[in-house]
């Protein structure tokens, strides 16, 4: 299951790509790979509570996207095809050739492609609260997120330092918001996750995220439902009862209870 060494120590570095660098974590040991996708503008300190609910028995290697963080270096790609690389770059780095992806919210659509591209590579993929094919976006909603971006530029270099906000403008955050609702799209996203053929697990949160209104979270996650008819490899794991912005902190357990039966179906 695991193809990588097991002597592989406890290491925290930068791992170089393009023309940037990223800031790197990884325990080591001979369990199984796990790799951590975080949210857009999220950092690897929010699978903590994961992490630590699945236990030292697991190799967990997280990294801060380009320009997240208080380390990850800034970059002129932050597109979707650079995350991608950014996969890539990390388990080269790390020496991982097979790994178990676990990818929240944006990292759910990094982990659903890459998975999909490289099932030989891929163990199983683990997708929380993300990688919902559906069309919802549209000329309005990306003057939406243009708007929201623009109001929210005023206070961001304030909070850059603490690693709490991304170093990335606020057109360059807007650009890879509405770049993700462009392949959210069904005739998009959906091949991508038909040809996922290895174990695939959603854990689903319940209610609202950051910009949306009333029930559109709730039919966003409905254009799962076809995938699922479609594809056996794929299933629902557990839909919580945390919303979008909580549920790797309130549902952690969720989460680990997905990777371990990711995990025992490679078996």
């Amino acid at each position: 299951m695991n193809s990588t060494s097991s002597t592989a120590s406890q290491w925290t570095g930068m791992v170089p790509v393009d023309d940037t660098a990223l800031a790197v974590t990884d325990t080591g040991g001979p369990g199984i790979p796990v790799l951590y996708l975080n949210g857009q503008f999220a950092t690897q300190g929010y699978w903590r509570r994961v992490i630590a609910e699945l236990g030292p028995g697991w190799r967990h290697i997280t990294y801060d996207e380009r320009a997240r963080g208080r380390k990850s270096q800034r970059s002129a790609d932050y597109s979707f095809a650079a995350a991608l690389r950014d996969v890539d770059a990390v388990l080269a780095a790390r020496g991982v050739d097979r790994a178990l992806l676990v990818g929240w919210s944006y990292g759910a659509y990094v982990g659903a492609h890459w998975a999909s591209r490289n099932p030989d590579r891929t163990l199983g993929a683990v997708l929380v609260d993300g990688a919902f094919p559906y069309d919802w976006l549209d000329e309005a909603m990306e003057q939406r997120i243009r708007t929201m971006f623009r109001r929210m530029g005023w206070f961001t270099p304030l909070l850059r330092p603490t690693g709490l906000i991304p170093r990335m403008t606020a057109d360059e955050q807007a650009t890879s918001n509405i770049e993700i609702g462009r392949i959210s799209r069904e005739r998009e996203l959906g091949p991508v996750l038909d040809a996922i053929a290895v174990p695939t697990r959603y854990v689903i949160a319940s209610g609202t995220s950051l910009g949306s209104r009333g029930d559109e979270q709730e039919r966003i996650r409905a254009g799962l439902d076809a995938v699922l008819a479609r594809n056996p490899h794929i299933k629902v794991s557990a839909k919580v009862a945390s919303n979008h912005g909580a549920i790797l902190r309130k549902d952690f357990g969720a989460i680990a209870g997905a990777v371990r039966e990711v995990a025992a179906l490679d078996r």
